[in-house]
């Protein structure tokens, strides 16, 4: 027996991740979002926490809330940690967001 469609409110609702809303709430980490938006690889604690007048382990401990929340990824290089933007998923997630609300709320007539 095939499960009904999910109804817009349960589409919209998917849709709201609080840990995602958390992590891009905060504007030291939007700052740092900006910063490996526009950068040309993967950065560092150290590359990255240059923008902020915010200390290393607090740059680490932003970074860690938004790849907790799937925003940006990290990869080992060596010692190193490496963080760059995971471009498509924000893509995704913002998109289906603004999808649903669409369809749960059209424009008014």
């Amino acid at each position: 027996m095939s499960q009904p469609a999910p109804t817009c409110a349960t589409s919209f609702l998917e849709q709201l991740r609080p840990e995602l809303f958390a992590a891009l709430a905060d504007p030291t980490r939007l700052v740092l979002l900006c910063r490996m938006a526009v950068a040309d690889g993967p950065r560092t604690v150290t590359e990255l926490s240059s923008c902020c007048g915010v200390h290393l382990s607090g740059v680490s401990r932003h970074l860690a809330k938004l790849r907790d929340a799937g925003v940006i990824g990290a990869e080992k290089d060596g010692r190193e940690v490496r963080y760059r933007l995971n471009r498509e998923e924000l893509s995704s997630t913002l998109r289906g967001l603004a999808d649903a609300l669409e369809a749960c709320c059209p424009a008014p007539a």
